[in-house]
């Protein structure tokens, strides 16, 4: 690895670039994990839950090749994407004591970690081919990434705040991501090989309906709930 060459910083942007391009939807559910906390929380839960995502990330990336070959993993992946994406919808903004707050910081960056785990599948393939074979040089390109990846998250986070519906536009990213994921599946393109993109997108779509429809619904019942008690 020689850190005087061009090659190695073409390689190095290249990995940064992608992971950059690819992590837009791993910063919009960071930012969705991390909006229900105390201002102080927040930063640390982006920060810790980012910097543990790309570790997790790296080791994916090693992998990821032969990972992406396995029937049924995708479709497990989906399901989780649909579960967080309802239950960050209907996640309620309590704050009722430390304790309370220093496990909604735990749950947070456990959110985090589960959806970038997911949504990392395929993301990850794109910054393996970037590196080449050479695992300092991805180290190296994803390490310098979790910055970039917090400021998305942070700025996210702030325009959250002023702009609610992002909020469920976030949660239908998930839904649409699971969608997508399900139908991609090697044991789904096995059984139907002909699926087209535009039937893909379409179950992106379902997907996203059913995330907003279900977490929404939750969410007034529970607030139907609190106002009977």
């Amino acid at each position: 690895m020689d850190f005087t060459s061009a090659a190695f910083w073409a390689a190095l942007g290249s990995i940064i670039l992608a992971n950059i391009i690819l992590s837009g939807d791993n910063a919009v559910v960071i930012a969705l994990a991390a909006r229900s906390l105390p201002p102080h929380q927040q930063k640390k839960a982006i920060f810790w839950g980012s910097a543990a995502a790309i570790v997790m990330r790296i080791v994916l990336t090693l992998i990821a090749v032969e990972m992406l070959k396995w029937p049924y993993l995708k479709i497990v992946g989906a399901l989780l994407l649909v579960y967080i994406g309802i239950s960050l919808l209907n996640e309620e903004d309590d704050e009722d004591g430390e304790g309370h707050q220093a496990g909604g910081m735990m749950s947070a960056i456990r959110t985090i970690l589960v959806a970038d785990l997911v949504m990392s599948l395929d993301n990850v393939l794109a910054v393996a081919a970037a590196a080449k074979g050479d695992t300092p040089l991805l180290v190296i390109g994803l390490a310098v990434s979790i910055p970039l990846i917090i400021f998305g998250s942070t700025l996210l986070l702030k325009v959250m705040e002023r702009f609610p519906i992002i909020i469920t536009l976030g949660a239908a990213l998930l839904g649409f991501l699971a969608g997508e994921m399900l139908l991609t599946d090697p044991a789904v393109s096995e059984r139907f090989p002909d699926l087209t993109h535009t039937q893909i997108n379409i179950a992106g779509a379902i997907g996203a309906a059913l995330v907003v429809v279900v977490g929404l619904w939750l969410q007034r019942r529970g607030q139907q709930a609190r106002q009977r008690a």
